[in-house]
């Protein structure tokens, strides 16, 4: 009788242990969305907001969204799989935010930049490397031609070689070292460019443990019903998950 109780003890351990890694792999990914500002406020983030939203629940991971900088402790940070910055503008963390954000990333987190996160943290060097460039000015709103320069990686693949876009282009005043960039834009097709023949609009690399992704699209509202765009944005947030590039 003894070696019954025993043998079906044993084979309920063996059932926890087995199930146990089997739940974390049924378990949704998560992702934060972070969009305070504290410079300009784009409106467009009233509407990235819900369609980043929308991309989760089309997408099997859940969708956090805050403006409030004590979300970033390292407690909070640990449940998330990539913490994105929508047009966040200026000073948006103070100096204990920022340690726990080093540590979420160099603990293997993901981090999106969307379009106005280059306009952020201009004190943090750190930072700056992370997003990978610091935003310097913007002539007005306008078409321009896009060169899709990688297609093979998840965020551009669906994209054409050649993308007429409208949106706000930004011109930088720091461009990071070792980026793999994805998308350039032709200064040639608009006015106002600043950065030459090499001017980057998208890119990714890992960084500091972590991985980081940014696009410099998504000024408009009507970037957040736009497939191509949305396409593009998903799977940047899926690289910076650790999906497959």
């Amino acid at each position: 009788m003894k070696t019954i109780v025993y043998y079906l003890k044993a084979c309920a351990i063996l059932l926890i242990l087995v199930q146990l890694p089997y739940s974390k792999l049924l378990a949704k990914p998560k992702i934060l969305v972070f969009a305070k500002t504290a410079g300009f406020h784009h409106n467009s983030i009233a509407v990235g907001v819900p369609a980043i939203i929308k991309l989760g629940q089309e997408n099997n991971f859940d969708v956090d969204t805050t403006t409030n900088s004590a979300k970033f402790t390292a407690a909070n940070l640990k449940q998330y799989a990539a913490v994105i910055f929508l047009s966040t503008t200026g000073d948006v963390l103070n100096d204990e935010q920022q340690k726990a954000f080093q540590q979420y990333i160099r603990s293997g987190g993901g981090f999106v930049g969307v379009h106005a996160a280059t306009d952020t943290e201009y004190d943090w060097p750190w930072y700056g490397d992370l997003v990978g460039a610091y935003f310097k000015s913007h002539p007005k709103q306008q078409e321009a031609t896009l060169h899709v320069i990688d297609r093979d990686f998840i965020a551009t693949k669906h994209l054409p070689a050649e993308w007429k876009r409208f949106d706000e282009w930004y011109n930088y005043k720091y461009i990071a070292k070792g980026l793999h960039v994805l998308i350039t834009i032709d200064e040639k097709s608009y006015t106002g460019g600043e950065n030459g023949d090499n001017h980057p609009m998208a890119w990714y690399h890992e960084y500091d443990g972590g991985r980081a992704f940014y696009t410099e699209l998504g000024h408009t509202d009507e970037s957040y019903s736009d497939p191509l765009y949305l396409n593009h944005l998903l799977g940047g947030i899926k690289y910076a998950m650790g999906k497959a590039r």
